[in-house]
């Protein structure tokens, strides 16, 4: 098969591209800011918003559609920004590259929308939803939650858990957001999955679509203290944890009621924290 992945050099899309390779089964294609593959009269993935003026000649097989704005954080400073990637941009991969299939990324933060990110996100699986029935195209809809672990691939998201706790161990200093929420501990519960988890729920797409929204966790909280504790365990590390205030957009607690079938819990809580 023909693959296209949008956003292969990112933290998802690396991994993804690393188990692809190793499958050895794909012609595999990618679509990146940072590492272009394609490049067509260089109208890479931040002209992706100028509506139209682009177009990739090639049809694929699949397109799996990783690339976006992800911190939380900097879209509360600048929203437009994820409106114009996130949402506008979905909507010009869609009208600009020809697929059999679409596997679209979205995350958790769509379905409370308590923040620019997660709304520019609900807004472009609206689109991927109404233009591929327009269409007939068949899509899978995948709601990434808290995505963390390593196949020797550092993440990428400075507002992510994982990115924190290695760049602690560098500078000594982990600042947790908040231990005055109504948890176990204070501090915020997610529901974390392993990268390489959410790249196996990706693959089984690639051959059969669900026309739907996809949840990828596993439907078990932990709280961020928790997490940090046992990375110190598992790393043989430590570092001073600062106690912050509330980010902006922040939940007080995001884990899922039913996973989708699509996801394997494949890893322990130690390996998920275990870096290689």
């Amino acid at each position: 098969m023909k693959i296209l992945i949008t956003g292969n050099s990112g933290y998802i899309g690396s991994h993804l591209t690393k188990i692809l390779k190793n499958l050895n089964q794909h012609e595999l294609y990618g679509l990146d800011i940072n590492h272009p593959i394609i490049d067509v009269d260089n109208c890479i993935l931040q002209n992706i918003t100028a509506a139209g003026h682009w177009n990739i000649a090639q049809e694929y097989d699949c397109v799996i559609h990783l690339a976006a704005e992800v911190s939380v954080s900097r879209s509360v400073v600048n929203p437009t920004l994820y409106y114009l990637t996130n949402t506008l941009g979905s909507l010009n991969v869609l009208k600009n590259i020809r697929t059999k299939r679409f596997v679209h990324a979205s995350t958790g933060s769509a379905g409370p929308m308590n923040n620019p990110y997660g709304i520019s996100k609900r807004a472009a699986e609206e689109i991927v939803d109404q233009y591929c029935r327009e269409n007939n195209i068949p899509f899978t809809i995948f709601r990434f939650f808290n995505v963390t672990g390593s196949d020797g691939i550092n993440p990428t998201n400075p507002d992510g858990l994982m990115w924190n706790l290695i760049n602690a161990q560098k500078t000594g200093i982990f600042n947790l957001y908040g231990n005055d929420y109504n948890t176990e501990d204070g501090t915020a519960v997610r529901d974390y999955t392993h990268v390489n988890e959410i790249c196996y729920s990706v693959l089984k797409a690639i051959d059969n679509s669900s026309n739907q929204i996809e949840n990828l966790g596993h439907g078990v909280g932990t709280t961020v203290k928790q997490m940090v504790d046992l990375y110190k365990k598992v790393n043989d590390c430590d570092f001073e944890v600062k106690i912050c205030p509330r980010r902006p957009g922040d939940l007080e607690r995001s884990v899922l009621d039913s996973p989708s079938k699509f996801m394997q819990k494949l890893y322990t809580m130690e390996d998920l924290l275990k870096i290689n």
